[in-house]
């Protein structure tokens, strides 16, 4: 099904070389395409498991609050930090070994902290898995500029992103679940078996490039004849991959608020029981799906490649989605999934878009992984910052009455909304940026 979708809204191919058995071609594209989606689902698995377990580690007096604020930074600066020096390294490497080291390594780091208590350890271990778990998004977008013409490529990304949104799906129901009848260490431990068996099919059939496989890659001979180091430093003076950057990093506080806090906010503002609470919250990863799927595909017919029109349309839905979840009060179940539902689809498309296509698109294809890592730094140095904020702020509000907790979500409201109206008005800044790029 997927596949003749992908068939059907493919635009014409460009003029570029696709030298050799292109029979063979085709599956093995489809071969790294399929492993990539479902390789890097599996890496969200493992970097989303701490947002399940929260509210188990609070109740049960192992973790405060602001600590585990602290060890969700952790993860995002050391992924922000990885996701720079990874993206560069991406562009030189085996994108085949380094995508399943990173999963292995992500999947052992779960399964430890299943046995852990020591808050350190916990932020240490928190912080190495941030660091592999950036190996995953650059190691997968390089190989879809190996794999993929440009004409394809924002069809394809589309597609691949919904990995994304299917690691957040399985997160948020079926760890949920574990960790409802199993415990919270459970919860850590299923994510790492799901981890180890992605691992072993990254290994089995995703593939480092065409030429790895005895064929003519796809590039232009002139992005052929330019050198990586080059092309990275032409990314890395391009003012419109920074503007992105900074647009990306408020839509990621936004983002990761709802994903890292947005149980715990349903749990503690609305009242909902936990597997409530996460099916809510999966709602926007289910729909998230078919923003990524149809973002790449809806910009290349409708708006002729340009992917700044849909970014800031869909900006504005999710700024709106984020002020109907947190104001609408407890007892409107229907208006918390619509928000869920209008904010996934909307993020799933500013992913696509904010988060790296329109980036790749601008730099050359040999500095794919260079330009990613810039958006990529920008984007999880935001996230952590949101994690921090998000913690203290709630910490802060935390009374206690009759021995129950009680929290005020004033503060985390405006800075939640004002972060995603943030990302508007800076990706407003883009909106001739695909003429300037021609000039």
């Amino acid at each position: 099904m997927i596949k003749g979708l992908v068939q059907f809204f493919q635009p014409a191919p460009e003029k570029e070389s696709l030298s050799g058995d292109k029979k063979r071609l085709k599956k093995l594209q489809w071969s790294f395409f399929l492993s990539a989606t479902v390789g890097y689902g599996l890496y969200y698995v493992c970097r989303l498991s701490l947002s399940v377990v929260k509210k188990p580690l609070v109740d049960g007096g192992i973790f405060t609050e602001t600590e585990l604020g602290i060890a969700g930074s952790a993860l995002f600066f050391s992924y922000a930090a990885g996701k720079f020096a990874n993206g560069f390294l991406a562009d030189r490497v085996n994108i085949k070994r380094f995508l399943a080291a990173g999963l292995i390594i992500s999947s052992a780091v779960n399964i430890a902290l299943g046995f852990s208590h020591s808050f350190w350890v916990f932020v240490v271990l928190w912080g190495v898995n941030g660091w592999v778990q950036s190996m995953g998004s650059p190691g997968c977008v390089v190989g879809l500029s190996r794999w993929f013409t440009d004409s394809a490529r924002g069809s394809y990304y589309g597609f691949w992103s919904a990995s994304h949104n299917i690691g957040e799906a399985l997160t948020f129901i079926a760890t949920a679940f574990v960790v409802s009848i199993a415990g919270w260490r459970w919860g850590f431990e299923a994510a790492g078996l799901a981890g180890l068996a992605g691992a072993v099919l990254v290994m089995l059939f995703l593939h480092d490039s065409p030429a790895s496989r005895g064929l003519l890659p796809v590039a232009t001979p002139k992005e052929q004849s330019k050198s990586v180091k080059s092309a990275q430093v032409e990314v890395l003076k391009n003012p419109f991959i920074w503007i992105l950057a900074l647009s990306s990093a408020c839509m990621y506080v936004s983002r990761y608020a709802v994903n890292s806090w947005g149980i715990f906010f349903l749990e503690n503002e609305k009242s909902y029981t936990a597997v409530e609470a996460s099916s809510i919250i999966s709602v926007s990863s289910v729909c998230g799906i078919i923003g990524t799927v149809l973002s790449g595909v809806l910009s290349d017919r409708l708006f002729g490649g340009r992917r700044n029109v849909p970014a800031l349309i869909f900006g504005i839905c999710s700024a709106a989605a984020i002020a109907l979840f947190v104001f609408v009060p407890r007892g409107y179940f229907a208006v918390d999934i619509f928000s869920m539902a209008l904010f996934g689809l909307s993020v799933g498309v500013l992913i696509c878009f904010l988060g790296g296509l329109m980036a790749v698109d601008i730099a050359p294809k040999k500095a794919s992984g260079a330009a990613l890592g810039v958006v990529g730094v920008a984007s999880y140095i935001g996230a952590g910052v949101q994690d921090i904020l998000s913690g203290r702020l709630i910490g802060d509000s935390k009374t206690l009455v009759d021995g129950v907790a009680q929290y005020d979500f004033s503060a985390i409201r405006y800075f939640w909304i004002g972060a995603a109206v943030l990302s508007v008005a800076t990706c407003a800044c883009l909106w001739n940026v695909g003429k300037k790029q021609e000039r």
